[in-house]
């Protein structure tokens, strides 16, 4: 086995970025999309991020009068939730618990912030329908 030669390394790094440079030239670039907003019920993603976006997220949500979609985060990504139709409450958790809920009827936007555990329950009768859009947060 021959060992490593400390003198190729500068050979051996740049060999590497121009393999690297290579691929990232030939990964799919995000193209503009229309797409159906079409769900029977629950959570249907409709964008996924890469190849698709560079990094933003959406997905179509159906909920049944009393249904939840279940606590969750999004980590370091901020959220935003376009309400279509419907009524219901986002319940957001702070640095104490549980905080009170935030009704919103349809048509609604619902900002959630980086880092947050939140939950959206359906208190109308009848469906609560609304599109997600989950993208990296960035500091200004």
């Amino acid at each position: 086995m021959r060992r490593f030669s400390w003198r190729r390394w500068p050979a051996f790094v740049a060999g590497l970025l121009i393999a690297v440079a290579y691929l990232w030239s030939q990964a799919p670039q995000p193209r503009p999309l229309a797409i159906p907003l079409t769900c029977s019920q629950g959570d249907c993603p409709v964008l996924t991020g890469a190849p698709q976006t560079t990094g933003l997220r959406s997905g179509f949500v159906r909920l049944k009068p009393g249904e939840t979609v279940g606590w969750h985060t999004t980590g370091k990504n901020e959220e935003a939730l376009v309400v279509l139709h419907g009524k219901g409450n986002a319940l957001i958790e702070g640095p104490r618990g549980a905080q009170p809920g935030m009704p919103f009827v349809a048509p609604a936007l619902v900002y959630i912030p980086p880092d947050t555990r939140h939950n959206v329950e359906n208190t109308g009768s009848d469906p609560l329908e609304y599109e997600y859009v989950v993208a990296p947060a960035k500091a200004q």
